[in-house]
């Protein structure tokens, strides 16, 4: 397995966005469940990802699957009282970063919490106003 996903999978539920930056490439680009929008950027994407990390609850990859540059990893969790599954599909650039992430998830209500959850916190953090103009 890619060092790079190997420690992802530590960091990525724990919400701590200084060790999810040190994993993405400078021009990442996330692709969140919730909407069609793009995030672009290191810190605009770590920032979501630490939101996310702390959203989830008893989070857990249950699969990885991958090889090279491109990977899939299946995870499962909870938010708020709500069951969901989804996949982390993730593409590494030539440095061993994450260049691309795209995250899809089902159930369609627990996408819906999440995204009220997720909504509610970027209103009550000061650094999303900067990350306004990073979705595109």
């Amino acid at each position: 397995m890619h060092p790079t996903i190997t420690k992802m999978q530590e960091v990525v539920a724990s919400g701590d966005d200084s060790k999810i930056a040190d994993l993405l490439a400078e021009d990442v680009r996330f692709m969140p469940p919730t909407y069609y929008k793009t995030w672009t950027g290191r810190d605009a994407v770590a920032a979501v990802l630490g939101h996310v990390g702390q959203v989830f609850s008893d989070f857990r990859y249950r699969r990885v699957m991958g090889d090279g540059k491109d990977w899939a990893l299946e995870f499962q969790c909870k938010v708020g009282d709500l069951d969901a599954v989804g996949v982390d599909l993730i593409t590494l650039n030539d440095q061993g970063l994450i260049q691309n992430f795209e995250v899809v998830m089902r159930p369609h209500k627990t996408i819906g919490a999440l995204r009220d959850a997720m909504n509610a916190r970027v209103m009550t953090d000061a650094r999303f106003l900067t990350f306004k103009d990073a979705l595109s």
